[in-house]
């Protein structure tokens, strides 16, 4: 019954833990704006797409997931065995939980982008990759819109 109430417990936890990690991923879309773009001033050129080739942006690799699954992996190894053996347990528990919390967060935040190719109305050709949350097809007419920081979006 102890056994089955720590794997509850160790279970919730994790769920947390993916809430949290999932919550603290910057958005990479065409259609959120960080604060600190709120109110600058941002530079706007049109241009026609050429292409559109789907892509996955990689996810987050922050200390977060893996002391999330450390943690998680340590409470795991506590309920093996007794003695030195459970010290030992606790060690490797932590150590597999810390590289399987890494791989964790970096799944979880994951997502489908796009890779636009525009060719713009001054001739120049730019590539933007961006989440994949707006249709936009080869051919369609779109703004460039670029931050002073250099972020580029492309909008319909």
């Amino acid at each position: 019954m102890k056994m089955l109430k720590s794997t509850a417990t160790v279970v919730l936890l994790m769920a947390a833990i993916a809430v949290v990690v999932a919550g603290c991923a910057s958005s990479r879309s065409g259609q959120v704006y960080s604060r600190d773009e709120a109110r600058q001033v941002q530079t706007v050129e049109n241009g026609t797409v050429e292409s559109v080739k789907e892509v996955v942006i990689e996810g987050t690799k922050t200390p977060i997931g893996t002391a999330a699954g450390a943690v998680t992996g340590g409470v795991l190894g506590s309920t093996v065995g007794g003695g030195s053996g459970k010290s030992v347990a606790v060690v490797i528990g932590a150590l597999a939980g810390a590289a399987a919390g890494t791989m964790a967060e970096e799944e979880i935040t994951r997502k489908p982008g796009l890779e636009i190719i525009v060719k713009k109305d001054n001739g120049q050709t730019i590539v933007v990759v961006q989440e994949a949350d707006i249709m936009i097809a080869a051919g369609d007419r779109v703004r460039i819109i670029t931050a002073a920081d250099g972020t580029t979006r492309v909008s319909k």
